[in-house]
């Protein structure tokens, strides 16, 4: 494996899109009245907290100098009195607002996930598991605080900008240009930093994608890494992607600890030059000590909403590209869907044809080239050729998990491209080589396929697979919890347990793809009778590795070279001593 496979960053540099806003507002109309009310309940809020210079002034300017306590203490209670109206309503906006932005993350992350749902298998065979993970939780969470607070901090930090500024001008017009003045100097120094710390901190967010998509991969894949002995080689890998990760987070927080002191280095600067305009060039008794700590007051103030605007454009930035990847993610097309005019497939009798199909993945490689056969309501049909064949893809064509590229494939001589996804797939019972166990009980494992099934009827099909005797010497027999992909049971015993959950949803047609690969061949003997079972009065196609298991097929067709090579049964085949004839005697000489 490549070890560049995994560090095929994102390209989040993108410019400022104002459309993906637009298309985002439908997540935010919802929420426009508990929004409108944050931002005026920190507006009230914010104005109260910027009285608290002012009333400083009058006590250094009247009361102090005065000695009227009277006056000191109704400035002192009045002053407790701005903070504590500013802290209630700064507090219940921030609720407010964590319960918008947590309602976004939901509808969100509901979108994406129903969409996900509906994605091909070739979305998923195109893409890293972990990277798709990424976007539904790491994008959602970033993304809903920019919708939410976000906009709402565009407008709050604006109006503390205006109203320090209108404050400050009401104490002292000529101090408070002294100020302005240190506006220049903080531009040019945000847009030096600015553009450095967000391109750093789009860098960690591509490494950390890489590194997700590396950790989900070894974590399914961990036995496999055990069989093969690839810890170290593994671990040298993750040890280079984490390292990308250090290092990226290390340029990133670089630049980011510069934000702060540059700025304080410049206030610093302009608290300096007030003291010194206020009590030497506009000095002779001009300005009181009331006024200039009020207006040095304001200086401290003044910079924390430019400093946050810088910080939101930032995050706007960011954000605006990891919106730009979850639009991109629902707007992935859904190519196998119901038609605008699809209608719902009634009982199946099981007639199967395939009309001159072709099918490729991609464009350079045909799978199925011109493919054309029928098989009859009921009977049995074995797949058989080399890897790679095509044997799988026609099943898939089947169940319609792809579209054809050409041709048409009928049900009881229905084009399944005519009918609902639901009402087809309902109606086939399919079982992979790679069996997925949920995580919940192995009841409600067996269950899956059919919500309503009764306890009799699971323990009947597991019964009829030879699933029964395992699990009832489990502890808690069929409510015993299985953790993810069925970690603590076996191959074999996974298998059997989708073997019930298949036969259990009754369907009229019956894929097994190499569906007793992983189970031994004393139990494939003993479930042999079950299979019987399962594929009487089914249409079934059976792809399997050990020929013997299919002699019995009504029918066998050997699949090679993008089509149906030679067709018919197992003594028809062999007495032709084709294809067919050289794959049984070869797997009897490997037996023998």
């Amino acid at each position: 494996m490549a070890k560049n496979t995994y560090r095929q960053d994102e390209n989040l540099e993108e410019p400022f899109d104002v459309r993906h806003l637009l298309r985002a507002s439908g997540y935010i109309k919802k929420h426009i009245k508990q929004m409108m009310l944050a931002i005026t309940l920190s507006g009230i809020g914010g104005a109260f907290g910027y009285l608290a210079p002012m009333i400083v002034q009058r006590a250094l300017d009247e009361a102090i100098p005065d000695k009227n306590k009277v006056m000191l203490f109704t400035l002192v209670g009045i002053l407790v009195g701005v903070y504590t109206v500013s802290v209630i309503f700064t507090t219940v906006r921030s609720r407010i607002m964590v319960n918008v932005s947590q309602d976004i993350i939901y509808d969100i992350r509901k979108d994406l996930f129903a969409h996900l749902q509906e994605l091909p298998f070739q979305y998923y065979d195109d893409r890293p598991h972990g990277k798709i993970l990424i976007r539904v939780v790491n994008y959602v969470n970033s993304v809903s605080d920019m919708l939410s607070n976000g906009l709402i901090n565009i407008v709050l930090e604006a109006f503390n900008l205006l109203f320090i500024i209108v404050f400050m001008f009401m104490v002292d017009v000529q101090l408070a240009l002294v100020v302005l003045c240190g506006v220049p100097f903080l531009a040019a120094f945000l847009f030096w930093i600015k553009n450095r710390q967000r391109k750093a901190w789009q860098a960690v967010s591509n490494k950390n994608s890489n590194l997700n998509a590396y950790l989900q991969e070894n974590i399914v894949g961990a036995r496999i890494t055990q069989i093969f002995a690839r810890e170290d080689e593994n671990a040298e890998i993750f040890e280079g992607l984490s390292e990308e990760c250090r290092g990226a987070w290390h340029t990133a927080v670089k630049y980011s600890n510069m934000v702060w002191p540059g700025i304080d280095s410049i206030s610093v600067c302009v608290r300096a030059a007030i003291f010194i305009f206020g009590l030497v060039i506009f000095g002779q008794g001009n300005k009181s000590l009331g006024t200039i700590v009020a207006i040095s007051s304001y200086a401290s103030y003044f910079w924390q909403p430019i400093m946050n605007l810088g910080n939101i454009f930032n995050n706007f930035i960011n954000n605006i590209a990891y919106l730009e990847r979850i639009f991109e993610t629902i707007d992935e097309p859904v190519t196998v869907k119901d038609a605008d005019d699809a209608t719902v497939l009634p009982s199946i009798n099981g007639k199967v044809t395939f009309e001159d199909v072709c099918f490729s993945y991609d464009e350079k490689k045909p799978v199925l080239n011109h493919v054309s056969f029928t098989v009859n309501p009921g009977e049995s049909v074995a797949l058989v050729g080399p890897t790679g064949a095509g044997k799988s893809t026609i099943v898939n064509l089947i169940s319609r998990f792809y579209n054809v590229g050409t041709g048409r494939v009928l049900i009881d001589d229905t084009d399944i491209s005519k009918v609902t996804l639901k009402s087809l797939r309902s109606q086939m019972g399919i079982m992979m080589q790679d069996s997925f166990i949920f995580s919940g009980t192995i009841e409600d494992n067996i269950r899956y396929g059919k919500l309503d099934a009764t306890e009799e009827e699971i323990i009947q099909a597991s019964k009829i697979v030879c699933a029964h005797d395992f699990i009832d010497n489990m502890p808690g027999k069929y409510q015993t919890e299985v953790r993810e992909r069925g970690s603590m049971l076996s191959q074999g015993q996974k298998q059997l347990i989708s073997f019930a959950r298949t036969l259990l949803s009754d369907p009229a047609i019956l894929i097994l793809d190499e569906a007793t690969s992983s189970i031994d061949v004393q139990t494939e003997k003993a479930l042999q009778t079950g299979l019987n079972a399962m594929l009487k009065g089914r249409t079934s196609f059976i792809i399997a590795h050990r020929l013997s298991t299919i002699r019995n097929c009504d029918k066998i067709m050997y699949i090679d070279d993008g089509g149906i090579v030679e067709s018919g049964t197992h003594d028809e085949l062999m007495a032709k001593k084709g294809y067919y004839y050289k794959l049984y005697t070869a797997q009897l000489d490997e037996v023998g």
